[in-house]
């Protein structure tokens, strides 16, 4: 459990149900943290694209707090697709939460990629041990936008 302001957040996986809730929270996550991402999908497009692909070949976990998903992050295999928290939540340990739930499920080596421009999500990462291996212009996402692959060693 994380507990702040006499609150707390449980980690848990993800059910098919959740994932209105899901979508919400990446649509409002991205809009707030990155702004300067074109907006190449439709909402719907997102959360459909949430329940039948993300849903469909990730694992993914949720954060809740209160009865509403306030975090989530999803796995594909070693690669860490997505970590999400929902505006109005950072900064308490949600992110933390569910980044260990990814280290728990892959311990001996995770991958992710961020966008160059995210420098808090960057500093995110670094700060919980993951190194720049790689970076990238931007031709190989569709947002088109220069990216950094980071990599964490786990136990290794």
């Amino acid at each position: 459990m994380i507990h702040k302001r006499g609150r707390s957040a449980h980690v848990r996986a993800a059910t098919y149900a959740d994932a209105r809730e899901i979508a919400a929270v990446f649509i409002a996550a991205r809009h707030d943290a990155l702004p300067y991402l074109p907006n190449i999908h439709s909402d719907d497009e997102t959360r459909r694209w949430i329940s039948e692909t993300v849903l469909g070949r990730s694992r993914v976990w949720v954060a809740e707090l209160d009865g509403t998903v306030v975090g989530f992050v999803s796995l594909v295999g070693d690669h860490l697709d997505h970590l999400y928290v929902r505006p109005g939540h950072y900064r308490q340990g949600i992110g933390d939460r569910l980044l260990a739930k990814a280290k728990e499920m892959s311990p001996e080596k995770l991958r992710l990629f961020a966008f160059q421009r995210n420098a808090v999500a960057r500093a995110f990462y670094e700060r919980r041990g993951f190194v720049a291996i790689a970076f990238g212009d931007g031709s190989a996402n569709e947002e088109h936008e220069p990216d950094v692959l980071y990599e964490w060693g786990g136990r290794a």
